[in-house]
């Protein structure tokens, strides 16, 4: 063994030296004159040549078509004339702003084309399609064509650190409002967002992103499902999972398997701010101090109210000072009352979905502005609903997915860690 070791070493030492030595190698210095051209010549080139610029923009509630094109650097009146004046045109200033415009323009600010991309008309495509109007010169007349497609879903990753609160942490790292309410809402059980949240809380996201055309669309429906999530909160770690089983019913879940669904809901409303929680408190119109055997959630009339379990309709009426009133039946002696509505969604004897709407916000009956006075009441007694929401029972995984599930749990992990590195929020929060 000796011997042939001894051999290799002597081989590799007489390969070795066959490489050239760099400093033996022929050397040659190229010289070439370079002549500028003309600078005359130039700009004449530069001058015949059409250049074609593109600006984007956001379309406002009170836009005109010249207000409009003037953000876009546009400066043509007969443009203008024509998304004044055609019918189809005219679509992208009515209704809501918020659609996406690009214009392109030459170099003078004549309008070359300008495209809009706006959610899709059909309630059953709002959410997976998308509008592609196109304003055009075509063979010297201008032209407008409405087209819908599906927009496509990317996969994005965001992190940020707790200052003051969880929406301005999220706008700060550039993540969407609807992406902050989802991941409110899937750690409901385990934070009080209202309460709990401290400065220095870091969150880790993996979100999917629709596009339009290669655009990251605008509007609410902009974001898509949070697919894992990760906060840290007072230095405890949560994470979930989003995975859907067999039966196609979809849900978040702990890496070990565990459901963060729960049988109630922890709010009526998606992540709404708490007026008035379940303590006791001066009372706004009785001017006396006495006991909130409630919670309420201030918010916009229409708002949507939703019920925090499945169940049955007991009462949907008017009741007193509680204006209109939705109450729900949950089994085991558990009910929840719903207050201060602007309207019912549902009839007595009704059987509801966890989730469903019953109702709007509103400021029926004795109260001093638009608000959800919201009750929990367990053999008849009054309880903290946050309270009963963690203590609830949790969906289990089915045991025939959990190994599908594994896997998701895996891949998506590297992607938390990856998230959590892009800010460096992880090293702070470990």
């Amino acid at each position: 063994m000796v011997v042939l070791l001894g051999g290799f070493a002597v081989t590799a030492f007489g390969i070795a030296p066959l490489a050239p030595d760099a400093a033996n190698l022929p050397q040659r210095l190229v010289s070439h004159a370079v002549v500028a051209e003309d600078i005359d010549l130039q700009l004449e080139a530069l001058a015949v040549h059409q250049l074609s610029l593109k600006r984007n923009d956001i379309t406002r509630g009170n836009d005109t078509a010249d207000s409009l094109l003037t953000r876009l650097g546009v400066a043509d009146p007969v443009a203008a004339a024509f998304l004044r004046s055609d019918p189809s045109a005219r679509k992208l200033l009515a209704g809501r702003g918020g659609k996406m415009v690009q214009a392109s323009t030459t170099d003078n600010g004549s309008l070359i084309e300008l495209v809009a991309r706006y959610p899709a008309e059909r309630s059953d495509q709002v959410k997976t399609h998308f509008t592609r109007m196109t304003v055009a010169r075509i063979d010297g007349r201008w032209q407008t064509k409405v087209e819908v497609d599906a927009m496509s879903a990317q996969v994005r990753l965001g992190s940020g650190e707790i200052r003051s609160s969880l929406f301005a942490a999220t706008d700060e790292a550039g993540i969407p409002d609807v992406v902050a309410a989802q991941v409110a809402e899937m750690f409901s059980t385990e934070i009080d967002f209202h309460r709990e949240l401290r400065r220095g809380d870091t969150f880790s996201v993996v979100y999917e992103a629709l596009t339009a055309d290669g655009e990251l669309v605008s509007w609410n429906e902009g974001a898509g499902r949070v697919l894992a999530a990760e906060f840290v909160n007072k230095g405890k770690t949560h994470q979930a999972v989003w995975f859907a089983g067999s039966n196609g019913r979809g849900g978040y879940f702990s890496p070990d398997g565990s459901s963060k669904r729960r049988m109630f809901l922890a709010s009526p409303m998606e992540f709404s701010r708490v007026t008035s929680g379940f303590a006791m408190r001066f009372h706004p119109i009785q001017k006396s101090w006495r006991a909130h055997l409630g919670v309420d959630y201030g918010a916009p009339i229409g708002t949507a109210v939703r019920s925090v379990g499945e169940g049955t309709v007991d009462f949907a009426g008017w009741q007193n000072g509680y204006g209109n009133v939705v109450q729900v039946s949950h089994g085991g002696e558990r009910s929840t009352l719903y207050a201060h509505l602007s309207r019912i969604d549902v009839k007595k004897g009704q059987r509801i979905e966890q989730g469903q709407t019953v109702g709007a916000v509103g400021m029926t009956g004795w109260t001093t502005g638009p608000h959800l006075h919201f009750e929990f009441r367990v053999k008849g007694q009054h309880k903290d609903p946050l309270q009963i929401a963690k203590a609830s029972e949790p969906v289990p995984l089915e045991p025939g997915s959990r190994q599908q599930f594994a896997e998701v749990a895996r891949t998506v992990k590297v992607k938390l860690e990856l998230a959590g590195s892009l800010a460096g929020v992880r090293g702070r929060a470990e």
